[in-house]
């Protein structure tokens, strides 16, 4: 095995002499960073001899283009957002429908009561059941009771010259409850019963 000779300690350098090239390299390396790397980088040219060497225009083109990627990655996050946001109003308008559908009317009745005539419907209820009703008048008004018989009698809602009404109805016993109406004006008036709720069936009592 070949084994060099080691340099003695006269060919060895000195601390003063590494010391030297230490300071010379960081003088170098500062020199290269402030004339070159800051120019070319980030368009920063203290000294001018970047922009002398055609560094500067480099960095400043670095710059532009960095700062563009950025303004587009924070329009693309606020495009993000507002897609977002649509589809979550979209959602709630979409939900608001679809529970328009769950309740929709399981019950209507439409008729025409000349002047002076009556007509009377009721629901088949229990105790504590409740009913929804929307009831519309059209061509007049009409005067109404709303009122409930079986095993008591009770008057819900009356109404005089009336172009309609809506509410729950909740049953207060067993028993049938529900409108009668009497057209009190000179002309033909239209009657549009909507309903929906706890009711075993609706009846014509008229």
């Amino acid at each position: 095995m070949f084994n060099g000779q080691k340099p003695s300690l006269e060919e060895l350098p000195t601390s003063a002499q590494l010391l030297k090239s230490t300071l010379i390299a960081a003088v170098s390396a500062a020199v290269i960073l402030v004339c070159v790397v800051l120019p070319a980088e980030y368009g920063i040219d203290p000294t001018r001899v970047g922009r002398a060497l055609g560094l500067a225009e480099m960095g400043e083109i670095k710059t532009q283009l960095a700062e563009e990627a950025e303004m587009d990655r924070r329009m693309n996050a606020d495009d993000d957002e507002q897609s977002s946001l649509l589809n979550d109003i979209f959602g709630i308008f979409v939900g608001a429908a679809h529970a328009q559908e769950a309740e929709a009317w399981r019950d209507e009745i439409t008729f025409t009561l000349e002047p002076g005539e009556s007509a009377e419907w009721k629901l088949a209820m229990t105790k504590g059941q409740t009913a929804f009703f929307r009831m519309t008048v059209t061509g007049g008004r009409v005067n109404f009771d709303l009122h409930g018989h079986g095993d008591g009698n009770i008057t819900y809602e009356k109404g005089r010259g009336s172009t309609g009404s809506e509410g729950p109805l909740v049953a207060a016993f067993d028993g049938d409850h529900g409108w009668f109406w009497r057209n009190r004006d000179n002309a033909d008036v239209t009657v549009t019963l909507q309903l929906r709720g706890e009711y075993a069936e609706l009846k014509d009592e008229s």
